[in-house]
């Protein structure tokens, strides 16, 4: 478990000094809600203009995916399985969230990122950080 959570840390934590280069119109942002309950499904990478993807480390073989619940009222929720103590187990830490144009800034635990809304639709997130880190999450 304790691995695990490490490894969800740096994930979040990659894009701790994350900024956004977007301007400060409404060209290109999407108005899908961002509310629901997301599970984290791919995680990759560009390079040479390629996307390339891996299944997310932190989701343990045999569990349900991790997932980000984003509510109506701006609080955020991780979900993390693990079965270092028992089989499966769900941990979850809650924080905030906000939304600004096509930039996500969550915070919890006093860990604040801020990625780039790449891809919004009903059913998939696609979140990249400043080092260009890709995060694609599905809507559970």
């Amino acid at each position: 478990m304790k691995t695990k959570r490490i490894a969800l840390a740096i994930l979040f934590s990659i894009g701790l000094f994350a900024t956004s280069c977007s301007n400060d119109d409404n060209e290109g942002e999407t108005l899908i809600p961002l509310e629901g309950k997301w599970e984290i499904t791919k995680i990759g990478t560009t390079i040479d203009g390629v996307e390339t993807y891996v299944d997310p480390p932190q989701n343990e073989s045999g569990c349900s995916k991790d997932y980000l619940n984003l509510k109506i009222d701006n609080t955020a929720t991780i979900g993390n399985y693990d079965s270092t103590i028992s089989e499966c187990a769900l941990t979850t830490t809650s924080g905030i969230y906000s939304r600004s144009h096509n930039n996500l800034t969550v915070s919890i635990e006093g860990i604040t990122t801020t990625q780039d809304i790449v891809n919004l639709t009903l059913d998939e997130l696609k979140l990249r950080d400043e080092n260009g880190v890709i995060s694609v999450y599905e809507r559970d």
